[in-house]
């Protein structure tokens, strides 16, 4: 083809009135033309666009499928061949379709420009024959592409290309191409052919065998072989192993994945460690019975530190042991004693497993131990079960931080967590503390009252009414906690509510709710509170209408100022960026009881969107039990948390329904979650997987217990969720 006949129809096509990424795609017609410049950088920058407008991250549009012919026929002309037709691949496999294009439309587009990508698959080019079978297999099109890749495969001596073709009858004929593959895998072939032939048996879903094992151990490090290779899904092969064989969960599939771990972390050069390293971390989040298999061989890595390329990498990964990471705890004192980021990090890993031997070596040099101070209180995971052990060394070294002008980011707030987990314990920091009120006017005020309530009254009741204004809340709250006085509070949470600063008026609203009576002073306030940020309304302002309106209802009982914020809430809401106001919003319906009977088609609906379901179940049960079905109920409780939606909520919707409530396969469902090997979590825990899957299996044992469905387990604990 020619440029005037790949451009023949160009202009006629209703560009303006098709969209991409960006909106409106009439700029892909210069960008089309500008690919077959004579300007390098130019058509440079006008593939670069196309990638970001008509394939945005991996997601098709409705301009896509019109640009596709252009696209080919470029390719066609010998205009960046090869990386149109990777471009063309791309788009053919994508699933991700944005508003536009029926399913599928894009797909066809590009099976419908086969007959100018196939005849690239016998270019005299080794990178060009390559690409070509790499996006002819991406369409699915058995039928046309298959015999044409057999050919080629007939005659190609290239490596690259081999596994290419390799890879690409596996995608288009898993059963047929089982021999292909297995054959592949003889120890005289290039290592780039035999790791595709690996990757193409587990595509084919073929038993993991010995072969396979010892395949792959004698290939190590892997990712040098597939470098080269386009599919960007495989560019770490030992992840991506472990990743598939764990999907399997199958207790030899989970074998297979710890055998070959075990004997990767201990291989004598680096390269191969270091790939170990990151797929034990997968292994570990995905695998409850990783930990105790990988514990040793991780922990000895911190033996030798020398002899790691990275051995930030391997404390990454024994974060991910939990308490089976307690047998590193002398070689991370050993990394503490240290200086500089290392010994930080190492201080932060050793905090986490063995607190009473970190605690001494954060107080030796504080000032350098950001890391170690943040996992000390349990930052960014929130819910540590205990305050960090007290340490008279390390209180002296608090105080002169807390002493230093300088003190900025995060460590006033992790120095004043610190010294409020020790209570009266920290009284000789009150000087320091009294300093800083000042400076840190939000953080300090719960430390002051900690250390020493009978001195923190006068200056906290100082603060609360001439303080800096961003910290009167925090001052006045303290107050109240330590002598009862709501005035101070009283003014501070009136004022707070006259802001319009939906953040500020969401945590004045939520401070009403200890206040009992003495909070109906506020009911003006409260009832012209509620507002919009104008135009359409954002999470934050959502979210402060709700408990503005949550903090109505607890004093007055009336309904009418709360049902229709929370059915709005769950009307505007988007589901994807706005989960949790939904929770919340449902969470909020639960509160009023039958008051809330007017919200049920609406709490009904959430029974389909598996983030929303736990909490819509404990709404309806609360506003309008009648008539509901409980086992659909209980069923769409366990489906939230089998596909890792809201599992601690599914757990409290399902103690909510009662354990008259579960069948037998909904305790044989609950049952697998709790004791199968697979890790439960959520998203938007501040928990991490490890820990937050600890909490949900302890839990959801306790729920099997209550039931009848085992004899013994732990005590439930509260859920984290939202």
């Amino acid at each position: 083809m020619d440029l005037v006949q790949v451009f023949a129809d160009l202009d006629a096509q209703p560009w303006a009135e098709l969209e991409h990424a960006y909106g409106s795609a009439e700029d892909v017609p210069e960008l089309l033309r500008g690919l077959a410049g004579e300007d390098e950088e130019e058509a440079s920058e006008a593939l670069s666009e196309l990638y970001g407008s008509i394939f945005h991250q991996g997601s098709v549009y409705e301009a896509t499928a019109r640009a596709v012919p252009y696209l080919a026929g470029l390719a066609a002309a010998g205009v960046r061949s090869s990386e149109l037709l990777l471009l063309l691949g791309g788009i053919a496999e994508s699933e991700d379709e944005g508003d536009g294009p029926e399913a599928g439309d894009c797909r066809a587009a590009v099976i419908a420009q086969l007959p100018l990508i196939l005849p690239f698959v016998e270019a005299d080019d080794a990178r060009l024959r390559q690409a070509a079978v790499w996006a002819a297999a991406r369409t699915g099109a058995a039928e046309p592409v298959l015999p044409v890749l057999r050919r080629r495969g007939e005659r190609e001596k290239d490596t690259l290309v081999r596994a290419e073709l390799l890879g690409a009858t596996v995608l288009l004929d898993p059963a047929g191409a089982a021999h292909a593959v297995t054959a592949a895998l003889d120890a005289g072939e290039p290592g780039e052919l035999r790791i595709a032939a690996v990757l193409g048996c587990l595509d084919a879903e073929l038993p993991w065998t010995s072969a396979h094992h010892e395949a792959v151990l004698s290939l190590l490090p892997l990712d040098g072989l597939v470098a080269d290779r386009f599919d960007l899904d495989r560019m770490e092969p030992l992840r991506h192993i472990v990743d598939t064989l764990l999907d399997r969960e199958t207790a030899a599939d989970l074998e297979a994945v710890l055998s070959l771990l075990d004997t990767a972390l201990r291989a004598p050069d680096s390269e191969t460690r270091a790939e170990a390293l990151w797929a034990a971390e997968a292994a570990c989040e995905f695998s409850r019975g990783a930990p105790a298999r990988l514990a040793a061989p991780l922990t000895g890595l911190l033996d030798d530190p020398s002899s790691v390329r990275s051995v930030r990498s391997v404390l990454t990964a024994l974060d991910k042991l939990g308490a089976h990471a307690a047998p590193a705890g002398p070689a991370l004192a050993a990394l503490a004693s240290g200086g500089g980021e290392l010994a930080d990090r190492a201080l932060a890993s050793l905090a986490r497993i063995d607190p009473e031997r970190a605690a001494p070596l954060l107080a030796r040099d504080l000032p350098e131990r950001p890391a170690a101070l943040g996992a000390a209180v349990g930052f960014p995971e929130r819910g540590s079960a205990a305050p960090f052990p007290y340490d008279p060394e390390l209180l002296t070294a608090v105080r002169a931080r807390l002493a230093d002008p300088d003190l900025t980011g995060n460590e006033p707030i992790h120095l004043t967590r610190l010294l409020t987990g020790w209570g009266e314990r920290a009284a000789p920091a009150f000087p320091e503390l009294l300093a800083t009120l000042g400076r840190f006017p939000v953080f300090v005020p719960r430390a002051l009252a900690a250390a020493d309530p009978v001195k923190a009254v006068g200056p906290l009741r100082e603060a609360a009414a001439t303080g800096p204004e961003e910290g009167r809340l925090a001052a006045a709250r303290a107050l109240h906690g330590l002598t009862g006085d709501s005035g101070p509070l009283l003014s501070v949470l009136a004022a707070e509510l006259a802001t319009g600063d939906c953040y500020r008026q969401k945590e004045a609203a939520g401070a009403i709710d200890g206040l009992g009576g003495d909070a109906a002073v506020l009911l003006p306030s409260l009832r012209a509170a509620p507002g919009t940020d104008g135009g359409d309304r954002t999470v934050p302002r959502m979210e402060a209408d709700l408990e503005l309106a949550l903090a109505l209802w607890r004093l007055t009982g009336e309904a009418d100022a709360v049902v229709p914020v929370i059915a709005g809430v769950l009307e505007e809401a988007d589901s994807d960026w706005a989960r949790w106001t939904l929770v919340r919003a449902a969470r909020a319906a639960a509160l009023l009881g039958p008051a809330g009977a007017p919200l049920r088609p609406a709490l009904e609906e959430g029974l389909d969107d598996p983030g929303l379901a736990p909490s819509a179940v404990l709404a309806l049960l609360a506003v309008d039990p009648s008539g509901l079905d409980r086992t659909d109920l209980a069923d769409a409780a366990l489906d939230s948390a089998e596909s890792h939606s809201d599992a601690m909520g599914a757990l409290d919707a399902l103690a909510a329904l009662g354990p008259e409530t579960l069948s037998g396969p909904h305790l044989d469902r609950l049952a697998d979650l709790a004791e199968r090997d697979r890790r439960v979590w959520w998203p938007g825990s501040a928990l991490g997987v490890v820990r937050a899957d600890a909490l949900f299996q302890e839990a959801a044992r306790a729920l099997l217990h209550g039931a009848g469905a085992i004899s013994a387990g732990p005590a439930a604990v509260p859920s984290t969720a939202s």
